[in-house]
């Protein structure tokens, strides 16, 4: 779709904005290296597109969560000089052609570490058949050891830990693993949570050492953790939420991080209505009108992704102003009360964007209705096309 065809809603995904949030947090995280985030389709951003323009911005990492996810990637062309990690897996996922890709697989269990080596020794024996065992195998799979410093998502709890790294030291040697990096998760519930989970993730690493391991990379931080604890940086920093210009901090806007929001939600007016005080509107009434005023039709919904609560507290910019939602968000569409003001059938009513045309960030939208930036942009749905700017 280009922007100049006939819309009624849409995202506007700003590319440069991207790229310029990802070359300033990797000159804020140096010298340790950036992850961009690209889980959950871009976090509704589309990860392809923003893929490709993170690879322009300098980005030798991408952060994919599923395998379905980075073939995606690996088939836009985005080849083996740009390390794409995953780790969530279904119980029984198959790992031939992630070995093939050269895709990173972050593991959380013995039994993912001898699914990945049984994919291993398959690939090696399809391409020689004949070949004695020891000579089979050429492309390690690149292995990351997940530990489970506090979350209690993924990762290897302590009484699992050395059975895990023995054996990878095993597969190691015998060239069917490169031990790529050990990793974890904060929860970011505290300092001190978080620097008791550094502390967890340190004592894994050099019980893993002491076993014989030795990793290229480790990685504990993401968005918040990322930019506010520089000594938990380590060797890379995985984010999603701040690449988008979305913080994740509260009360701290993305001006405030030198970032720029990427996304604009916006949709066209498609019907104006003058009321008399008094008269209710959409479902349950909810909301009446304090005196004679006009309310305009926003066709877009919770089906789209707009949360029903967004009535208490967002408000829409048309024309540079803003108004409040009025009434209950329906499935396709809600009201605004633009007052007495010009508006018309057509006009542009931004929901979210940069902020520089009177209209909220999405960070702000999110304060205003008690959730996150990344609930709303990630939970956008397929009826609302993304167009690439």
């Amino acid at each position: 779709m280009t922007i100049d065809q006939p819309w009624l809603r849409r995202a506007t995904v700003d590319l440069g904005a991207y790229r310029a949030n990802l070359r300033h947090l990797q000159e804020v995280v140096a010298p340790a290296d950036l992850m961009a985030v690209l889980k959950a389709d871009g976090y509704g951003h589309g990860a392809v597109a923003l893929g490709r323009a993170a690879v322009e911005a300098g980005v030798t990492w991408l952060g994919a969560l599923e395998l379905a996810n980075a073939h995606e990637l690996r088939e836009a062309g985005i080849d083996e000089r740009v390390s794409i990690m995953v780790w969530q897996f279904a119980s029984s996922e198959t790992f031939e052609r992630a070995v093939g890709e050269r895709i990173d697989l972050g593991l959380s269990s013995l039994r993912q570490l001898e699914a990945v080596a049984r994919a291993v020794r398959s690939v090696a024996s399809a391409a020689a058949p004949d070949a004695r065992p020891e000579a089979l195998i050429e492309i390690p799979a690149l292995v990351h050891l997940n530990v489970d410093t506090g979350l209690h998502r993924d990762g290897v709890l302590p009484g699992d830990w050395d059975a895990l790294v023995l054996r990878a030291v095993e597969l190691r040697d015998e060239g069917v693993i490169r031990l790529r990096g050990i990793y974890s998760h904060l929860a970011e519930a505290s300092d001190d949570d978080d620097t008791a989970s550094a502390r967890a993730l340190a004592e894994a690493t050099e019980r893993a050492e002491a076993l014989g391991a030795r990793f290229e990379r480790r990685h504990l931080t993401a968005s918040s953790a990322g930019l506010e604890r520089p000594e938990l940086r380590l060797d890379m920093v995985r984010m999603g939420a701040n690449t988008y210009g979305i913080p994740v901090t509260d009360g701290v806007t993305a001006a405030d991080r030198g970032l720029v929001p990427v996304m604009t939600l916006s949709a066209r007016i498609a019907r104006v209505k003058r009321i008399a005080q008094g008269t209710g509107v959409s479902y349950d009434y909810t909301w009446r009108a304090p005196r004679d005023t006009t309310v305009a039709l926003v066709p877009i919904g919770y089906a789209d992704g707009i949360p029903r609560r967004s009535q208490h507290g967002a408000s829409v910019a048309v024309r540079g102003r803003r108004y409040p939602i009025v009434g209950r968000v329906a499935m396709d569409q809600f009201l605004i009360d633009v007052g007495d003001d010009p508006v018309e059938v057509g006009d542009e009513a931004t929901l979210f964007g940069s902020g520089s045309r009177g209209e909220l960030t999405v960070g702000e939208w999110a304060d205003l209705i008690g959730t996150i930036g990344e609930e709303i942009v990630s939970g956008l749905g397929p009826r609302i096309p993304r167009v690439y700017v």
